[in-house]
């Protein structure tokens, strides 16, 4: 029996059904893969165990570190600052690896290891497209071998005749209260950071700079602060005849005005006749960016910018080493007053005469609203005294001013104190200088440090000089004990009752590593 072929049935698939793919075997493991999306007859699995995406990244590296300005080697030549496991210096750690820019950095973090191991680890998780686009992510450690290198900034600190700028600051007097003024308001400011070095010199101090601008940059500073009169000069170090480069050193002299703060200054005649006819003898109460001159007779005031002094300089006729302690016998107001100074006309006496003879002295002052009798105040001695000053002798020749010359001049109210050097909730940041062949013998040190205590004292007793300057705290355990006992010292004995600086005018912070304290 035949069958019509057209009527066979015909299979048809349900719907939904698919047919099976094709399936292909691990080349590596025998696993069955996809052979359609199959990456080179291997699975996933044998994919992440043979292909490394990180064989062309560094395993191991060097970081240079520079121990004394605590700075970090970008290469080629810069030095920037990275706190331990900071951003900055995860930056620094992958900018260093090669290789880590043909592939995508997903995450980087650091491993904790010891400080003193001189090892870095950082963790690096990466990505990166393999064979026919497939995605692989990775995670490695590299390590960092910390070696210390000095960068090129502490290396010419610590090398002789590398600078190129050197600042020379003089002052032709027999002390430093003004020197000790200039360095507080250079630290406060921090106009020295950049000086390769300073040194103690004859009648001043230097500063060498790496670079002229960087001189340029202080000789500013100091303009902006005291009187000074500039000169400059420059030397060939070095010429190159192929390129027509020269190196030069620049070298910066400032020297301040010879007049400090408290000096008894004669003016000349035609000097004082300008500034509103102001008697030539006068008292210098400050020293800023000018001279700021005041007449204790009339309480009139005078300031004498530094180019008008360069141009007719004059010297003064007294400095505080010519003091002398006097006792007020009797004070008696005028009503007359000029800011916080008030006019009086005072008895005194010389505290070695007393006991020994009855001499007194009537004069006129501008410390009339601090002195009471029995106070002690230092003053000058004109009586009796010669001077080798020309602008003095013209002075007592002219009939005009030589009546005008009083016996005794007074600057200051002394306060006794009951121990020289006493402890103070306060301290002062110092500049670390290099002496240099100028270490001072015995007596100088002795000067030195009587100077630097009648600095002090002048911080203590002017409010307007310590609001110019930093004033740091004293923190030392016996402080609150000793200052109760000398409180109660000075009710009962009524001495010792100096100004004192109140702890709300001090600063916190004190950098006890790279200043020496006072």
């Amino acid at each position: 029996m035949s069958m019509d072929l057209d009527d066979a049935p015909v299979s048809i698939a349900p719907v939904g059904m698919q047919q099976n793919t094709a399936t292909i075997l691990c080349c590596n493991c025998g696993a069955a893969i996809d052979g359609t999306q199959a990456t080179g007859a291997l699975c996933f699995d044998c994919v992440k165990l043979t292909i490394d995406i990180s064989a062309g990244v560094q395993r191991e590296s060097n970081l240079q570190f520079c121990r004394d300005c605590n700075r970090w080697l970008t290469p080629p030549t810069s030095w920037v600052v990275a706190n331990p496991e900071s951003r900055e210096l995860l930056a620094l750690c992958l900018k260093k690896l090669r290789g880590l820019a043909k592939v995508r950095i997903v995450d980087a973090s650091f491993v904790w290891t010891e400080a003193h191991s001189r090892r870095i680890k950082v963790k690096i998780t990466i990505q990166d497209s393999v064979q026919d686009g497939v995605l692989l992510q990775q995670t490695f450690e590299v390590v960092y071998i910390v070696t210390t290198q000095q960068c090129p900034e502490c290396a010419k600190s610590y090398t002789a005749n590398v600078w190129r700028a050197c600042v020379q600051v003089r002052q032709k007097v027999l002390h430093k209260r003004t020197f000790l003024f200039l360095e507080q308001l250079i630290m406060k400011h921090q106009a020295h950071r950049e000086t390769l070095n300073i040194k103690e010199a004859k009648d001043g101090i230097d500063f060498f700079f790496s670079a002229k601008n960087q001189a340029d940059k202080f000789v500013d500073f100091l303009n902006s602060v005291v009187p000074i009169r500039m000169k400059k000069a420059q030397e060939l170090i070095s010429h190159d005849t192929h390129t027509s480069k020269r190196s030069y050193k620049f070298t910066y002299s400032a020297e301040l005005v010879p007049i400090c703060k408290d000096d008894l200054v004669a003016l000349p005649i035609k000097i004082a006749k300008q500034y509103g006819n102001i008697s030539p003898l006068v008292l210098c109460h400050k020293i800023g960016t000018s001279i700021y001159l005041l007449d204790p007779q009339t309480l009139q005031t005078a300031d004498i910018s530094a180019s008008i002094y360069w141009r007719a300089p004059f010297l003064g006729l007294a400095d505080t080493q010519s003091l002398v302690e006097f006792i007020i016998m009797d004070v008696e107001l005028t009503g007359k007053q000029n800011g916080k100074w008030r006019f009086a006309e005072v008895t005194v006496a010389r505290a070695v005469d007393l006991g020994v003879n009855d001499k007194t002295y009537f004069t006129r002052t501008h410390l009339g609203g601090l002195l009471q009798a029995g106070d002690s105040a230092m003053g000058y001695l004109l009586e009796g005294t010669v001077f080798n000053n020309p602008e003095f002798d013209a002075m007592e020749a002219s009939s005009v001013y030589s009546s005008t010359i009083p016996d005794v001049v007074l600057v200051k109210k002394h306060y006794p104190r009951k121990r020289r050097n006493r402890r103070r909730n306060w301290r002062l940041k110092r500049m670390a200088k290099d002496e240099g062949e100028l270490l001072p013998k015995k007596a100088d040190q002795e000067r030195m440090d009587n100077e630097y205590e009648m600095f002090l004292r002048d911080v203590e007793e002017d409010e307007e000089l310590r609001a110019a300057l930093a004033l740091y705290k004293n923190e030392q355990q016996e402080q609150v004990e000793e200052e109760e006992e000398m409180s109660m010292a000075d009710s009962d004995e009524g001495v010792d009752a100096a100004p004192h600086v109140d702890m709300d005018e001090l600063l916190d912070d004190f950098d006890e590593l790279t200043m020496q304290d006072a």
